[in-house]
């Protein structure tokens, strides 16, 4: 019994992190149901309130930062980087809990410096350990793909600006709103670089449920209608059934961070051709 417990836990959480060979089901509903707790920790004690701190467009401006310095880490670890036993802290999920520890770190320091003004210092560090990042992949991997990464970004910006605009004549106001918007712009962000890697470039996703529809349909681009479809609804329930702004609030900036960071990581990883 033991035996087959120890190989359970092998097969479908130890080697997925040793080999980076992606997500399974089963450690895919695993980290769902972790991030559900993590959640839920973070609201029921009240994180962000005991530390005086608003989800406002300035401090997604510093988690912004933050999720780039995440993203480009794990570009580096996948440019082999970093030998083993090292970079296992840099594969998911134990990547999402080092730069969720780097980050509280950096806010809690900027907080006890700052107070109210805790914003920049709290953004400048998070861009200042991407550029380390940045300047390593320029370093050791130089530029192998401009024309893809821009035309991710391209992508990401009309099919964005085309739903802000046709929400606006629509008059369907919860897509007009800055934060439901930009985190649309973040999923969208995620399957632009879907699209441009798997159709143009001949990478593969590491997610399942990614992976059946593109093999479903032949194209990266089916993840544009899934984004929207999951999406759309999400935000409309989230501001028209939460009455609690705190909780409303991190959830969007959990569904942001959600798709804004697989989203960084893909376009660099195609930048860097890592």
């Amino acid at each position: 019994m033991l035996s087959e417990i120890q190989e359970f836990i092998s097969r479908y959480y130890v080697d997925p992190i040793v080999n980076d060979a992606g997500y399974n089901i089963v450690n895919t509903l695993t980290w769902a149901m972790v991030l559900v707790l993590c959640v839920y920790i973070l609201y029921s004690l009240k994180v962000f309130e005991r530390l005086d701190v608003t989800i406002d467009q300035r401090f997604i401006t510093g988690i912004f930062c933050y999720v780039l310095f995440g993203s480009s880490l794990r570009v580096l670890e996948d440019a082999d980087i970093f030998a083993p036993p090292l970079n296992y802290i840099f594969i998911t999920p134990n990547i999402y809990f080092a730069v969720f520890a780097i980050t509280m770190a950096s806010l809690v320091l900027s907080l006890r410096i700052y107070k109210e003004r805790y914003y920049i210092p709290f953004a400048a560090i998070g861009l200042g350990l991407t550029s380390v990042n940045i300047c390593a992949l320029f370093w050791l991997e130089g530029i192998a793909h401009p024309g893809e990464a821009l035309l991710i970004v391209a992508l990401t910006v009309l099919i964005t600006a085309s739903i802000y605009v046709g929400a606006g004549f629509a008059k369907i106001k919860f897509l007009r709103d800055r934060f439901n918007i930009t985190i649309l712009g973040a999923h969208l962000l995620d399957a632009s670089s879907t699209t441009v890697g798997v159709d143009l470039l001949g990478y593969h996703g590491k997610h399942v449920v990614e992976n059946y529809l593109i093999g479903l349909t032949g194209t990266g681009a089916v993840m544009y209608p899934l984004k929207l479809l999951l999406l759309i609804p999400m935000l409309y329930i989230i501001d028209n059934e939460f009455d609690e702004v705190e909780l409303s609030d991190l959830l969007k900036l959990v569904v942001l961070v959600l798709g804004l960071a697989p989203g960084c990581r893909n376009t660099i990883t195609i930048l860097f051709g890592a």
